[in-house]
């Protein structure tokens, strides 16, 4: 079982300075692959006090200097990247080709638009006799949770060292492997001691401490909704700057003269990562000339879509992370049949052959209603809820229900109709007839979905304060 018990503060290993030890659980056997320690909130002081002293030299230097650590930074993580992969399949279960692939080649994409984009920006810029500077806010705590684990990391960690800040990270206790890793390779990069720290801790302990210290200057948090607002009210008391991508309940809508792939890709990108992904389309909406053939086509994407240990390489779906999110899970499919939603395919339990593993059934759930639970909570894991609509107006009031507004999707022939839809959604993307967000878009939400944008240039700007100055140019 890996020891990884210590901290990375200062610019070294070191043992906390009040902790426990806690377990690291493979979530494909439910035994422990690790050990780790829980910080107290002296830890926490002891980070934010060591990102306070580095920040001073750190905060004036070139950009040409943190370019070539990001460059750096970027080498090792390709160099490691088999590492990387096999620490997160470990640690959350991601399946280790999809690990290899997705997980790992989503940090190593955003450390390479974070670098491009930090070639490009201008931090001063000269305007009406004037200049408009941007500056590096400060202090930053980093939270990130468990899905996505080197997706988050990066989103936060590159633009804030990018933008000068010194940054304290506590990834989740979880899943906390990969985010050491990634200390391990900050260090190997040569970045100034205390421009960045990682401890590991509660939520309710070190969390609390960081969104609450008079030190940090800003908290990037990604995480549940309920979390989210604790944060926002712990930072409130000192004005720092939250930023919060939070949870999502997509809405897919799919109208009868979409392509034949829609509602399979639909289905698939779902079951992805074992719908541990806040942008998950996890409601399908479908015309209603196509709804039956929809559910029907849906449930045999379910049904082909296999489940098996992360270890093995292949294209199936892994376990979910943890007991508690297996348990919360059967609740809510449980809820779904009580609630009376058509339960098309899966169901509650493990699948056939899985006695061991905190694996789910992919399941599907036609006719559900907008007050369903399954309609309106995150489930975030492979539960597809599929109703039907009746024209335009209908499909987008079904969209918008929701608390949420981080992704919505739209399949349809027609583009102008893919164009008007999406001015009318109201989340902070829209992803039409399968296509991708482009590289460096921003990404975040409305509503419960977040505050703030994180990704190229605007996640970038999340880290920097906006300073005027007059006679700039005048002796």
């Amino acid at each position: 079982m890996l020891d990884k018990r210590k901290f990375y503060i200062g610019g070294k290993w070191s043992a906390p300075l009040r902790a426990h030890d806690a377990e690291v659980i493979n979530p494909s056997t439910e035994e422990p692959c690790a050990v780790i320690s829980f910080g107290g909130e002296e830890d926490a002081d002891a980070a934010v006090a060591a990102a306070r002293a580095a920040f001073a030299e750190w905060s004036q230097s070139e950009k040409k200097e943190r370019l070539a650590l990001l460059q750096k930074l970027l080498a090792q993580y390709q160099k490691r990247a088999d590492e990387m992969a096999e620490a997160i399949s470990l640690e959350m279960g991601a399946p280790i080709t999809m690990a290899r692939a997705a997980q790992v080649g989503a940090g190593e994409g955003h450390l390479q638009t974070f670098i491009s984009e930090l070639e490009d920006y201008e931090f001063e810029r000269e305007t009406n006799g004037g200049a408009v500077l941007r500056e590096p806010i400060g202090v930053c705590a980093l939270i990130t949770p468990w899905n996505w684990p080197m997706n988050q990391i990066t989103l936060k960690a590159a633009p804030a060292l990018a933008a000068g800040c010194a940054a304290v990270l506590k990834p989740s206790e979880i899943a906390p492997l990969s985010a050491m890793l990634f200390a391990e390779m900050i260090h190997d990069s040569g970045f100034p001691p205390g421009v960045f720290n990682l401890i590991n801790g509660e939520g309710a302990v070190v969390g609390e401490r960081l969104s609450a210290h008079p030190d940090v200057d800003m908290v990037s948090f990604t995480g549940s909704s309920r979390a989210g607002a604790r944060v926002s009210k712990n930072a409130a008391d000192t004005f720092k700057r939250v930023s919060l991508e939070l949870g999502g309940k997509g809405a897919n809508i799919i109208f009868a003269d979409a392509d034949e792939k829609a509602v399979v890709r639909g289905a698939r990108h779902c079951f992805n990562n074992t719908g541990q992904s806040c942008n998950a389309p996890t409601r399908m909406f479908a015309e209603k000339s196509i709804y039956e053939k929809a559910v029907q086509s849906a449930a045999e994407t379910a049904k082909k879509t296999e489940t098996n240990a992360a270890e093995k390489e292949g294209k199936h779906i892994g376990p979910v992370v943890s007991r508690a999110q297996f348990e919360k899970i059967q609740r809510l499919i449980q809820s779904g049949i009580d609630e009376g939603a058509r339960l098309v395919t899966g169901g509650t339990g493990r699948p056939e052959g899985r006695g061991r593993g905190y694996f789910v059934r992919p399941t599907v759930f036609a006719d559900v209603k907008p007050e369903m639970t399954i309609a309106r909570e995150e489930i975030f894991g492979p539960v597809l809820a599929v109703a039907p609509f009746d024209g335009e107006e209908e499909a987008v009031a079904a969209a918008n229900d929701t608390v949420y507004g981080l992704t919505n999707y739209i399949q349809t022939g027609d583009a102008e109709r893919a164009r008007r839809i999406a001015k009318r959604l109201r989340s902070g993307m829209v992803q039409i007839n399968g296509a991708h967000l482009h590289s460096g878009a921003p990404f975040g939400g409305y509503k419960h979905s977040g505050v703030g944008r994180e990704g190229g240039v605007f996640g970038l700007e999340e880290f920097l304060e906006v300073k005027a100055v007059s006679g700039w140019n005048k002796p």
